[in-house]
């Protein structure tokens, strides 16, 4: 299993990004829970940020992709607006260990 961080590391509406090998990944801490996602968006297979960590909206409600401007919900990865309607991200199974954000086998 892979540890990508503590959970204290993602304060409270934030994301962060993680590379491993072949793979790019982020995390947003959205009302006290975590949620996992690989970073590419449906539309068109590119990372979802222009900046380090800069994953959500200006209100920090939706994740947002900087390219296209698509709004995804938070807790589905359901995308709500922008050219990929009702398409979604990839989550990624994680669990919780001792605080740290552990990657389930089949991504670690």
């Amino acid at each position: 299993m892979t540890v990508l961080c503590h959970i204290d590391e993602i304060p409270e509406g934030t994301a962060k990004g993680f590379e491993l090998t072949e793979t790019k990944l982020f995390a947003v801490k959205f009302r006290g829970e975590i949620y996992l996602y690989e970073n590419s968006c449906p539309h068109r297979s590119i990372p979802l940020e222009w900046q380090p960590d800069q994953f959500l909206d200006y209100d920090k409600t939706f994740i947002q992709c900087a390219t296209h401007g698509a709004l995804f919900k938070i807790e589905t990865g359901i995308c709500i607006s922008g050219p990929c309607v009702e398409d979604h991200l990839n989550s990624v199974p994680f669990t919780l260990i001792d605080g740290q954000v552990t990657l389930l086998n089949e991504y670690g």
